[in-house]
């Protein structure tokens, strides 16, 4: 066959199969050969086809035994409809008219025909058109977004810097998700990245006719290949795609968008490449059947075995991603099962011809790359939309797909009969067993051991002789303390013998009742039962002999139920087993298949988040691939998001390797050295000068950036320096004259201290410099009591002495949170987190050398050797930036004080809009103290408490503003979590070991996802599907933020005391501990 009758061939393969696939989709039919019968009967006529369709499914009942014959959907799964768009010719499709019907048809056709005709261009690929250009829209109007959104980048380019051997991510531009999870996923197979990365175009472009799927496949292989080299050398710790989905969008033309499917857009992907390298195949190609690498990694074939209508048929075909039902199965290995057996199998195996119909399907040929298709989503009738199917559905890490080829075909067989005649057993004894365990005839049953043993346990009560009534005293008043008591037996009574409600006992019980009284049984104060009410009912009349026969019976009785029901269980038990290990004898374990990435999907059916969880095999684990974020995971957490029926998140796409074929994920040698090749290493020569580039070009922007900070930190510099010359200058001004000469060298002590903390010296004599003063002149007039006569120097040694004791005893207290004496002093602390001794020493000098002492000769006298001593204190004795550093973390510890007092003030006033910058920003200035050392800010556990019950308190209130309905309530709500909520998440999901913190933001999600299975009016309907996407992307980049607010001024006593009250508060009400 010449290569012209081959492409003629396999277009006219195409067009029929585009044909079978509109049939499909406007009849509903199922039944290829049905379908294929409609085109033969009508020449290809499609308005025919579908009234032949119409009539003949108007005679038969949809129940008939064609309707069991439904062919391999694994042929046309390259081919699934995605959705027609809505026409301007509205047609009522409500009544009965089936002209209406039939004109619907016809219109429905023509325009998929004409579009067809003019652009050669499916209804499918139209469909996926109008998700991409949504997704451009989108990633343009992301420029006008305002900051807090979080998929904009970090202005600081360090941030966005690739860490050595990490993973590159992808960024999300636009409801992209979908395009990350399978890129991601397919550059992992390191045999498809090779093809890639290694494609080069046809030499003879210019001679190959330029149709419109060249134009678009080749370039965009091009684009492939630019991200793909990207994503193994950048230096960036993300990349762009947006060229490769600017070629998906130019190539269709479309206005509307939805949301974008990863299976629909694997199938298209997967065709592209596959055009594209059959146009390179057949150019290389020397006489032989040119080879699709595509095909061969990706396409199998297997073999349809089946009987329709009494005759026997079988038909090879191929398959790409085999689709798969999840709706009613429990693990992978019963969805493939049903899958690859359908409609009445009996008569496949006998040699009778039979009228029953239905296949069977045998892989004859499996791929290296075996990729399944969860069908989580279906169509709700009712209501009138798709709804995601939320079932549990496991899978393991290891497939072993023999079961499942045509070579095992009788074997399998076999095993299929003797696994259903055991499953029909095992119904059988779940049924006896069932009626062991669920024993009686009413609404109410019981296992009926526990009913014998109740028999027993009432025949065995002590025997009563009056009615369970008749001892009650109906005319005593509600509620009163005075309880009759019978009257006591005679010699000559039996004790079983029945006492009478009346007669001679009456007056002997009247004159005991005025003289005794009976504590009463108060059920709801009363711990115990009084010993005269009986525990239990039990029998009037029954004899020694009786109660011997019963008790006998029931022994009896119980013990053989019991161990009937034993040997129910391990009967069953036996069966389970039997079942699991049907197929794990050797011969039925040589076609292992490895679990290589799971695509995960969270959300509804119109709304949602896609990410990747890809084996690393090179390091034995996990990755997860979230858009920009890749992160280590494990099996466990994939279990969690991927199985289902916990949460809103299940897999969606299964991707498997053939473990037998290590080239798929080997890693490329270097021919002459023999080492593994890595980063620009693995990369072709054109390549590797474009990924060159453009680390340079990121290189520049780091550079830029540092000079621009270095800019601002310079000119911050010199402002601060203006600053403190002209308080320095003001300060003189006020200051009374000195009686003594001013000598030169008098100026430099006063200028020296001008650059320490403003906490430690203060302009005016009031506030934290009041508050230092007193401390510092108390422990000078001590220091003067014990030693009047001592010199200046000698003074402010044991002052300090003195002041440091006390220090040290303030830091050694073990004192509640509502007295932390780390806001009252530095040194304080200083000596939690162990300074050292020369940044303690000079920081204590400096409170000495304060201007702002008292005035008196004494005061006076120490200041100036206190300054003096500063002045004397070499560059090389004090590191003056350690010290800066130790300086520069106490402000950050009191501004996270602050921000945590006004966030929890405004938390208990209900304020949480405003309460949640305060609490985000203490949160995360006191995780960067911690970070040096647990001494140095405040209980982490206490902050990220308040801080998430701030984000579920403003979800609860936008949501309650949101059901309101009400167009500005609304929008007060969705802009609270646009602005407030969505930007805070990643700082919840960044440490995932938080468990509470990651269920709080499950339960933000579930309640908006809620909202999907719920009427409400389409402009609210619209709101919710634009905002969906925001809450549920699960990136942890933590993208730029609001500014900090603005902190008051507050002296330390002042902070010191509403610290304490705020703590006090706290301890009093709702801790921590209490839980969410």
């Amino acid at each position: 066959m010449t290569v012209e009758q081959n492409v003629l061939q396999q277009h006219s393969q195409k067009h029929q199969q585009t044909l079978l696939n509109q049939l499909r989709e406007v009849t509903g039919t199922t039944d290829v050969q049905l379908l294929q019968q409609a085109l033969q009967v009508s020449n290809g006529d499609l308005v025919e086809a579908v009234a032949f369709l119409t009539e003949k499914n108007a005679k038969v009942p949809q129940q008939d035994e064609a309707t069991y014959y439904q062919t391999a959907q694994i042929t046309n799964d390259r081919y699934i409809s995605v959705g027609s768009q809505a026409d301007t010719n509205v047609i009522d499709l409500t009544g009965d008219d089936k002209d209406d019907l039939q004109r619907a048809i016809a219109l429905s056709l023509e325009e998929s025909n004409r579009a067809f005709r003019e652009t050669g261009i499916t209804d499918e690929e139209q469909a996926i058109s109008r998700v991409l250009e949504a997704s451009i829209a989108e990633n343009k109007a992301s420029l006008k977004r305002t900051h807090t959104e979080v998929w904009s980048d970090s202005p600081n380019p360090h941030e966005r810097k690739r860490m050595e051997n990490c993973p590159v991510g992808l960024k999300n531009v636009g409801n992209t998700c979908w395009f990350s999870a399978v890129i991601q996923s397919l550059f992992n197979l390191l045999e498809f990245q090779r093809l890639v990365l290694h494609y080069s175009p046809p030499a003879r472009m210019q001679d190959l006719p330029r149709n419109q799927k060249e134009h678009r496949n080749l370039p965009f292989m091009q684009e492939l290949r630019h991200l793909f080299s990207l994503l193994v050398g950048s230096k960036r710790k993300y990349v762009d795609p947006s060229g490769a989905v600017e070629i998906l969008k130019d190539a269709f033309k479309s206005s509307e968008s939805q949301q974008q499917d990863v299976s629909e857009f694997t199938h298209k992907l997967l065709d592209w490449l596959e055009d594209a390298f059959q146009i390179k195949a057949e150019e290389d190609r020397e006489g032989e059947k040119p080879k699709n690498p595509m095909v061969e990694l990706f396409y199998g074939r297997f073999l349809a075995v089946g009987v329709l209508e009494g005759k026997k048929f079988e038909n090879t075909e191929m398959f790409g991603q085999y689709p798969l039902q999840v709706n009613g199965f429990k693990d992978l290995h019963e969805c493939l099962e049903a899958a690859m057996i359908e409609g009445e199998i009996e008569s496949l195996h006998s040699a009778e011809n039979s009228a029953k119909s239905g296949q069977e399907h045998w892989f004859t040929e499996l791929p290296p790359v075996l990729t399944f298709e969860l069908s989580r989503f279906e169509f709700n009738q009712a209501l009138g939309r798709p709804e995601k199917i939320h079932n549990k559905l496991e899978f393991p890490s290891m497939l072993y797909m023999d079961r499942y080829m045509d070579r095992n075909r009788e074997i399998t067989r076999i095993k299929r009969e003797e696994i259903r005649r055991l499953k029909e057993h095992l119904t059988v004894l779940q049924q006896r067993l069932e009626r062991y365990l669920s024993y009686g005839s009413g609404p109410k049953r019981f296992p009926l051991a526990d009913v014998l043993q109740y028999a027993m346990e009432f025949a065995s009560s002590k025997p009563v002789c009056t009615s369970p009534v008749e001892d009650i005293d109906t005319t005593a008043p509600p509620g009163g303390t005075i309880a009759q008591l019978p009257p006591p037996a005679s010699a000559g009574e039996q004790p079983d013998a029945c006492v009478s409600a009346e007669g001679s006992g009456s007056g002997l019980q009247a004159s005991q009742q005025q003289q005794q009284r009976v504590s009463i049984h108060k059920p709801f104060t009363q711990s115990r039962v009084p010993p005269d009410l009986p525990m239990h009912p039990a029998p009037r009349h029954i004899t020694e002999e009786e109660l011997r026969v019963l008790e006998s019976c029931l022994h009896r009785w119980r013990s053989e139920v019991e161990n009937d029901t034993r040997d129910l269980q391990a009967s069953i038990s036996r069966i389970h087993r039997t079942i699991e290990l049907m197929y794990s004898d050797k011969s039925m374990m040589q076609v292992p298949y490895r679990l290589h990435a799971v695509l995960v999907h969270e959300g509804q059916a119109n709304a949602g988040h896609y990410w990747a969880y890809i084996y690393d095999r090179h390091h034995q684990r996990w990755m997860k691939y979230n858009d920009i974020a890749v992160t280590k995971s494990s099996w466990e957490e994939l279990v969690r998001d991927s199985f289902g029926g916990y949460r809103n998140a299940s897999a969606y796409c299964l991707m498997y390797i053939d473990d037998k074929k290590p080239f798929l994920i080997q890693e490329e040698f270097d021919k002459e050295t023999g080492q593994m090749l890595s980063g620009l290493d693995k990369l072709p020569p054109d390549l590797k000068v474009f990924v060159e580039a453009d680390n340079k070009l990121f290189e520049r922007e780091m550079e830029e950036w540092d000079a621009l900070q270095a800019r601002k930190l310079q000119q911050e510099k010199l402002a601060l320096a203006a600053a403190a010359a002209a308080a320095a200058a003001a300060s003189v001004a006020v200051q009374p004259m000195s009686t003594e000469p001013c000598s030169p060298d008098n100026t430099a002590p006063s200028a020296a201290p001008q650059h320490d903390p403003e906490y430690m010296e203060q302009q005016s004599p009031s506030g934290d410099s009041k508050h230092l003063q007193e401390d510092t002149e108390r422990a000078i007039s001590k220091a003067a009591a014990e030693h009047d006569e001592k010199s200046p120097e000698a003074l402010l040694n044991t002052a300090m002495k003195v002041e440091y004791t006390r220090l040290l005893r303030l830091a050694q207290e073990d004192t509640p949170p509502e007295r932390d004496y780390r806001l009252q002093h530095v040194i304080v602390f200083f000596i939690h987190n162990e300074a050292p001794k020369k940044i303690v020493e000079r920081t204590l000098l400096m409170q000495f050398a304060d201007r702002n002492l008292g005035f008196d000769e004494r005061c006076k006298s120490i200041m100036k050797v206190a300054r003096a001593k500063l002045e004397l204190i070499k560059p090389d004795e004090v590191n003056m930036e350690e010290y800066e550093m130790w300086h520069q973390d106490y402000r950050i510890f009191r501004e996270t004080s602050v921000f945590l007092l006004i966030g929890l003030e405004l938390f208990m006033k209900k304020s949480f809009v405003e309460a949640l910058m305060y609490l985000i920003y203490a949160y995360q200035y006191n995780k960067e103290l911690l970070a040096k050392g647990p001494y140095r800010g405040h209980d982490e556990e206490l902050i990220a408490h308040y801080r998430r019950e701030c984000l579920l308190k403003l979800n609860e209130y936008a949501a309650a503003l949101f059901e309101t309905g009400e167009e500005a309530k609304v929008n007060t709500g969705l802009s609270i979590m646009n602005d407030l909520v969505v930007p805070c998440l990643p700082l919840l999901l960044v440490d995932e070991m938080e468990e509470k913190d990651m269920v709080a933001v499950e339960d933000m999600r579930n309640r908006w996802c809620s909202y999907l299975g719920q009427e409400m009016e389409p402009n609210l309907q619209e709101k919710l599907t634009d905002f969906l996407p925001k809450l549920l992307d699960c990136s942890t980049e933590i993208k730029s933020f609001h500014e900090p607010p603005k902190l008051p001024s507050y002296s330390t006593l002042e902070l010191f005391e509403r610290f304490g009250r705020v703590m006090t508060s706290l301890t009093m009400g709702r801790t921590p501990a209490d839980g969410r």
